[in-house]
């Protein structure tokens, strides 16, 4: 019987979820947009002050899987909220109930951490991972619209007087 654990990412996991990341792009297709070092995973991750955190799931002491989250607010809620950057779990470990037990990982630190929601968002077409949302319950949210501001225009905006 295979033995499933989901812990806190500690700083030797660096190079994990920097491989879990690059997989992560490379399934959504998106392998060119990744910029992040292992370097980075450390910084940001695993120093102090981090606003960043991950979980890793270990298939019998292996590493198999990743959420990395951080902490949001809500203001009508007035409690915070964990926001889900990535879910990953690899490709040949799929379809045994790994995401749900990270997400499970997750809804325990909310509670723990008094969090009022967990939100993320996925992609349109990654059935399999709306799927697992689905069965644990969650629902999707089609009254927000997602924006994002970055490069040349987050740049010439911080620059505005």
């Amino acid at each position: 019987m295979s033995t499933i654990n989901v812990r806190q990412a500690v700083k030797s996991d660096a190079e994990t979820i920097h491989r879990f990341i690059m997989e992560l792009a490379i399934y959504e297709k998106a392998e060119h947009e990744v910029k992040s070092t292992v370097a980075d995973i450390e910084a940001t991750l695993f120093t102090d002050g981090c606003t960043a955190h991950a979980l890793i799931c270990e298939l019998d002491a292996e590493p198999v899987g990743m959420a990395v989250y951080f902490f949001n607010y809500s203001t009508w809620l007035g409690q915070n909220g964990i926001y889900l950057e990535d879910l990953y779990v690899s490709p040949n470990n799929r379809g045994h109930g790994l995401g749900k037990k990270l997400m499970a990982g997750l809804a325990r630190i909310a509670v723990e951490k008094n969090c009022g929601r967990m939100d993320w968002s996925v992609l349109d077409w990654n059935q399999p991972a709306i799927d697992v949302y689905d069965a644990i319950g969650a629902k999707p949210q089609s009254e927000w619209i997602g924006y994002r501001l970055s490069g040349t225009a987050l740049n010439d905006l911080a620059a505005t007087e």
